[in-house]
């Protein structure tokens, strides 16, 4: 079998694998964190014009001022609901808070090429053990 080499060019979707899942008492009482992940999201973007395509995507009037209260990490009482969760990551762009969601699950999120090579990956592992059963099987029967 002729042995492939391996593409440096191409991350590696196992490099990092995720955490856990959350489990602990209180692991998902996260809202500061979640501020966090926003904040940190916004540094490449203006505020008034991620507001603006949220607006757009959800069809309704984003506030400005609820939408600061999402990103201070002092405001325990503004959690962004999954709806407003969605327009952000779609408004900067990024996908900020669907991969600390992801994270929290146990979860890692893949795009694109990295999907592909994912499934690939899976539906060869299928046929590879396919042809072990099968070939199993034929030893059983004495076809070996």
């Amino acid at each position: 079998m002729k042995k492939q080499k391996r593409d440096i060019d191409t991350i590696d979707m196992f490099d990092e694998l995720p955490p856990p899942p959350v489990t602990t008492p209180g692991g998902l009482s996260c809202r500061a964190e979640i501020a966090h992940v926003m904040s940190n999201a916004l540094k490449e973007h203006d505020r008034y014009e991620v507001v603006a395509k949220m607006s757009r995507l959800l069809g309704a009037d984003v506030r400005i001022s609820y939408f600061n209260n999402y990103t201070a990490e002092s405001r325990e009482d503004a959690i962004p609901s999954l709806d407003v969760a969605i327009a952000f990551d779609l408004a900067t762009g990024g996908s900020a808070l669907a991969e600390f969601f992801a994270r929290k699950i146990g979860a890692k999120l893949v795009f694109g090429k990295e999907a592909l090579d994912a499934k690939l990956g899976r539906l060869e592992r299928m046929r590879d053990e396919a042809a072990k059963e099968i070939k199993r099987i034929k030893k059983a029967m004495g076809e070996a």
